[in-house]
């Protein structure tokens, strides 16, 4: 007998699949609450028994399991069903459920009061921890990812609008969301676009109302951030209220015409993808005859801008933003972007082209494409948009660049070009696929049109999104069943050579890195979660996924 059957036949139960099937599209989303231990005698009026020892030999068995386990200072084992056991450690709880000994981790005060497991037991719906700081209790519960949209929704216009801008949340009282002090971004201007492109995919799929106010009060937002700079084609960053919003310490700020509110300038690239991401698709199905003008006059206004200004975006000081920059006389300036850069300048014009019924800016902007094509050859640099440098990847410009991808093979028709594009779309895919980042893989099945595009993948990293966005902070550098990396990232942290379940890593928009051990700030942030919507909105509106 093996070492892992012996386990097995000492501990008591059979790896068997769950007896209870659920309905199509349901799944078991993982939730946690915590309570003293005067609450979970109250809560369990002594139904609950605590299971708290570990003898000698289970010890034993446990350590000579075949698995590897995140750490081994084992203290408590109980079995909650033939299928499923739970240990204790003084590093978290582990799970193990299924034939395939499916392991899943939790630690940290997403999960746990205290990491420090001295128990656990079972009522008929939930495992309780004990732990010297309280009782954590983790429940699965039946929902659908159209339930978990429903209430990400809800926490977005509850606590992140903010002058109709999708908003950071501060929380003065670390994981207390009624302490939350909405603050600005540096990017208020992508993060609105993203939730503004979930919300019109939504509306189109559901025709629901709200979807389209939702979406209608962002749009405003983005618009405003033009006019408010009273630059034609120039949009802020941010706007924030005076003798309301925090002022932030960082950055370019200028006060409005009307005093009243300040824009942040030194706009990046970071901003435009956002805009001419999000334009057409809100042009495209949502829009009213009233709407469409206003929409067409903003991409000309800011394309215009770019153009005029050779290739730059131009600030209040008549000085090119610090990364606002497309133009074949720069592009050369940090040669692992020039393929980004051409990227996103190929993809704004085929946007621009796809909006305008100006017959002068249409031929302007096709001008201006034509040429990038024919004698800078843009087309050919975007192959290798994707450089892999290695302990520097920049997850950031993975974003700007599969947001670009989405509306350039939306639009251009050229089959010779759409061949190209397609290689470097496939390209930056197949670097990308280990993330199982379910956006990339829908916008690479939109683009593409390939059939094979990680959908399971897809549907698992939506279900592990943790359905509390509150960033807390989260410590996977001990564990023992993660191959590291040799080289630290970017911002010289160390990484895993894999990335783990989304719900045991820390909270982070699709421009962070999904190979960081550690992250948060001890739950005195919650994010708005927008970057579930829009990959689910997306999947559904193309039929890659259902409810």
């Amino acid at each position: 007998m093996s070492r892992f059957k012996f386990f097995i036949c000492l501990i008591g139960f059979a790896m068997t699949a769950c007896a209870h099937a659920q309905p199509a599209n349901t799944y078991l989303q993982k939730l946690r609450t915590v309570h003293s231990a005067k609450e979970f005698e109250q809560i369990t009026a002594g139904k609950v028994q605590i299971q708290r020892n570990l003898d000698p030999q289970q010890q034993i068995n446990l350590r000579l399991a075949i698995m590897r386990w995140p750490n081994t200072d084992f203290t408590v084992i109980a079995v909650q069903s033939p299928a499923v056991t739970w240990v204790g450690t003084k590093n978290g709880a582990i799970r193990i459920s299924g034939e395939e000994n499916k392991l899943e981790y939790f630690a940290g005060q997403r999960w746990l009061p205290d990491d420090h497991v001295t128990g656990i037991g079972f009522d008929d719906n939930s495992t309780w921890i004990e732990t010297a700081k309280g009782f954590s209790r983790i429940e699965y519960k039946p929902m659908t990812l159209a339930d978990k949209s429903k209430i990400f929704i809800e926490r977005i216009q509850k606590r992140h609008v903010r002058w109709g801008q999708t908003a950071d949340s501060y929380l003065p009282v670390a994981g207390d969301v009624s302490s939350n002090v909405m603050v600005s971004n540096d990017n208020d201007g992508m993060w609105t676009a993203i939730y503004v492109a979930a919300e019109a995919f939504r509306y189109k799929v559901t025709g629901e109302k709200d979807a389209r106010e939702n979406a209608r009060r962002g749009m405003k937002a983005l618009l405003w951030l033009e006019s408010i700079t009273g630059i034609p084609g120039f949009p802020a960053r941010s706007i924030i209220k005076v003798g309301v919003d925090q002022q932030p310490t960082d950055g370019e700020w200028h006060d409005a015409a009307d005093k009243n509110f300040r824009w942040k300038g030194d706009t990046s690239s970071d901003e435009i993808v956002g805009h001419y991401f999000v334009f057409p698709i809100y042009y495209d199905l949502l829009a009213d005859e009233e709407e469409k003008p206003i929409l067409r006059g903003m991409i000309e206004r800011i394309t215009n801008h770019i153009l005029d200004h050779n290739y730059q975006l131009v600030d209040l000081d008549g000085k090119r933003t610090l990364w606002g920059y497309w133009g074949p006389d720069e592009i050369w300036q940090d040669p692992d972007e020039t393929g980004l850069r051409a990227l996103h300048i190929l993809s704004h014009l085929t946007v621009a082209m796809h909006m305008t019924e100006n017959p002068e800016y249409q031929k302007k902007f096709r001008a201006a494409y034509d040429k990038l094509i024919k004698d800078e050859k843009y087309h050919l640099l975007m192959r290798n948009q994707k450089i892999n440098i290695p302990g520097i990847t920049n997850h950031s410009d993975d974003e700007l660049a599969f947001l670009s991808y989405y509306p350039l093979l939306c639009y251009e028709k050229d089959p010779k070009l759409v061949e190209v594009y397609r290689q470097s779309l496939q390209r930056s895919w197949q670097v990308e696929r280990a993330e199982r980042n379910p956006l990339w893989n829908f916008i690479y099945a939109a683009g593409s049109g390939a059939k094979d595009f990680d959908k399971a993948d897809s549907v698992r990293t939506l279900r592990e999104i943790p359905m509390d966005m509150i960033e807390w902070s989260v410590n996977n550098s001990h564990r023992l069943d993660v191959p590291m990396d040799h080289l630290n990232d970017r911002q010289n942290g160390r990484q895993a050579l894999i990335v783990l379940p989304y719900d045991e890593l820390p909270i982070s928009k699709w421009n962070g890195n999904p190979y960081n051990l550690q992250g948060g700030n001890g739950g005195h942030a919650e994010d708005d979660g927008a970057y579930f919507l829009l990959p689910y909105w997306m999947g559904r509106f193309h039929k890659f996924i259902e409810q």
